[in-house]
């Protein structure tokens, strides 16, 4: 192939050799990396320790899982190239993703032997906790949902966050 018929491809530059600790470990199966970067946190699998000065290519195993691997990759090359992430994986909205998050440590307080009050002071900060009144104030019941949305999760329900999400066609 000629120079004019050649595409003209750039590789992104990425520099994992130099991450530190708590980004970069070594396991049985190869290395495992945290990359924070875009705006997101992009989890990667090397087979070898990454070197300086490398280019790295991405593989994609053809399985039930291949669409949600695609739409990760293409979220790293965004990332690496400066563009937007485009939308999460998970199609939750950052909302959702907060109150999964704050049911899971309101779960973690529960399971730990703490009062509703407790977990609340932890969750949305001491100075919100009322003095008087705490069995009819709305903190409490917000905490006690949240530790009931924790259990549910903890129960099973947890795998509906794992399944893809297919929007309905309108005809």
């Amino acid at each position: 192939m000629d120079q004019a018929a050649q595409p003209n491809l750039t590789a992104s530059s990425l520099d994992l050799a130099g991450l530190s600790g708590d980004r970069l470990r070594a396991a049985s199966d190869g290395w495992h990396v945290v990359l924070p970067l875009g705006g997101g946190t992009h989890r990667l699998w090397l087979p070898t320790r990454p070197g300086k000065r490398v280019t790295y290519s991405v593989k994609l195993p053809l399985d039930e899982h291949f669409e949600a691997r695609a739409r990760a990759a293409q979220r790293l090359w965004r990332a690496l190239n400066g563009r937007p992430l485009g939308p999460t994986l998970d199609g939750l909205a950052p909302r959702q993703r907060g109150r999964l998050a704050m049911a899971l440590r309101a779960l973690d307080g529960h399971l730990e032997g703490a009062s509703y009050r407790t977990i609340a002071g932890v969750l949305f900060g001491p100075a919100r906790i009322p003095s008087r009144a705490w069995k009819t104030d709305d903190l409490r019941s917000r905490t006690i949902r949240l530790v009931q949305l924790g259990l549910r999760l903890m129960r099973g329900g947890y795998r509906e966050l794992l399944r893809p999400r297919h929007r309905k066609r309108r005809r």
